[in-house]
Parts: structure tokens; sequence; C-alpha cells
């Protein structure tokens, strides 16, 4: 008889979850924001992701919660998303050995041991520089729609310089380029330079070791990847779906929690 096992990753803006079966197969996955209560919203989505698989809940072996808010939600055990992101990454790139995971309101650097565990990471949790809540800030001063910002960076000739790390700081330091005629390329491109810059920072803290994998919602962005790639001076592995990653890794978990109390 198949089994199935549900990863649900609540983080501080978006909700994933992710269902898989025994044989490592992604069945489905669905993500959405957080609202006021990650909870309702996560038990909401495996719900619907049970019904479009035509699953009962009594059919789910095991399910691992992790992200922020993974303590609030009912299952079979809570871990952390650095554990959780480490098991994903290294499922789906073997290869890898430094994860870079850019989400909305933290950014964190983890090392990888070759059978995948983690052996170190780095985090910023303090700030919103380095984050993608502060390329959201920076795109709505500048009145830009998140989905465009790649393809005004890759636009860019004269990139600006951001020189403060801090979010209002730095966001009186864009208005000032607007006033002074700065193009809005320019500027997200200038943006997209000082997140790169600050996690760049980590990662050498941390220690840079290819394969490097390139995770989280900011890893949609092209402008970002690019200015990352560029300070890095190596490629950057991308999933698909970069912001599943940590849910992926919960399920894989799920799975083996279940193996291993059989």
């Amino acid at each position: 008889m198949t089994k199935y096992f549900v990863g649900v990753d609540i983080g501080s803006l978006t909700v994933k979850v992710v269902l898989i079966n025994d044989g490592l197969e992604i069945l489905g996955q669905l993500k959405t924001r957080a609202g006021y209560s990650g909870k309702d919203v996560a038990t909401r989505l495996k719900e619907q992701l049970l019904a479009e698989s035509c699953l009962t809940p009594q059919k789910i072996s095991a399910t691992v919660a992790t992200g922020y808010g993974r303590v609030t939600f009912p299952a079979d055990r809570e871990v952390s998303e650095i554990t959780c992101q480490a098991k994903g990454i290294s499922h789906l790139f073997p290869s890898s050995r430094t994860i870079i995971d850019i989400g909305g309101q933290d950014s964190k650097v983890i090392k990888l041991l070759p059978n995948g565990r983690v052996g170190d990471f780095t985090m910023n949790d303090k700030c919103a520089a380095g984050t993608g809540r502060f390329l959201e800030v920076m795109a709505s001063a500048l009145e830009v729609e998140w989905p465009k910002i790649g393809e005004l960076v890759s636009s860019s000739k004269n990139p600006t310089k951001i020189s403060s790390f801090c979010t209002v700081f730095a966001e009186s330091e864009i208005i000032s380029q607007v006033s002074a005629g700065a193009l809005k390329s320019d500027i997200l491109a200038g943006v997209c330079d000082s997140v790169a810059s600050r996690v760049a920072s980590m990662t050498r803290r941390t220690g840079l070791e290819k394969d490097i994998v390139f995770t989280g919602g900011v890893a949609l962005n092209r402008g970002v990847v690019n200015a990352l790639t560029k300070q890095l001076g190596y490629p950057l592995l991308v999933f698909q779906e970069p912001v599943i990653t940590a849910a992926l890794g919960a399920a894989l978990l799920a799975r083996e929690i279940h193996k291993s109390s059989i």
C-alpha cells in the first residue's frame, strides 16, 4: 500500500505545503501568503492538497512542520528550517555543499557535509537587510511590482550605490536618488547589489564551497541571482520552485521518521 507524507513550512510571509509518496515523488504543492494566522492558512492548504489528490487525512502516514510557525501546527514533529532546508536541497542537488536561503524576514547560509547534514550555518534575522522584505520596501518606494524587479534590473546600465543596510535609511537614499534623476532600473540594480553584498559576506564567513544552491522566495528574483553570482564568482543552482524546498525537506523527514518508527 502506498504511503503519503506531508511537509508544512509556515514562514513569516508565506505558507508552503508539499505532499510526497514513499517513492519520493512530489505529488503536489501549494503556497500562499501567511496572512494573520499561518496555522489556519497551513490547515486550509493541507486540506486542499489532500482533496486535490483524492486523499483522506487518514492516508497521511506522517506530517512534519517547519518555519516560524511550526510550533502552532498539529504535526507529528516540528523541525527547524535549517534542518529541513538541508534535507530538501541535498535531495534535489546531491552535490550541493552551500545553501543560500533568502526569505521574507531572514537570510541564511548553510554549509552542508558530504552526507547532506548541516556542518555550519549563519543567519541574519535581526534586521531586514539582505532579505525579501528589504527588497519589497525598496520596490514599493519606487512603485514597482515585485515580479517586475528582475526585468528592470536587466536593463540597468549604471547601477547606483546603496550605502546603508538599514531599511529606513536605504529608503531615504533611493528617494534622494529619484529626486536626483536616477533611473528606476539603476536604483533597483543598486538595491540588488546591496542585498547580494550582505549575503555574499555571510557566505564567505560560513565557508564558500561548490556546488552552491540559492533558494527561498528571493531566488525567483533574477536581479539578485545575477548580482550574487557576480559577487561570489560561481554559478548558482536554483530549483524551479525555490519557495517549497524547506517544505519538501519536511516531507522527506516525515517519511524518515515514519520508517524509523515501524
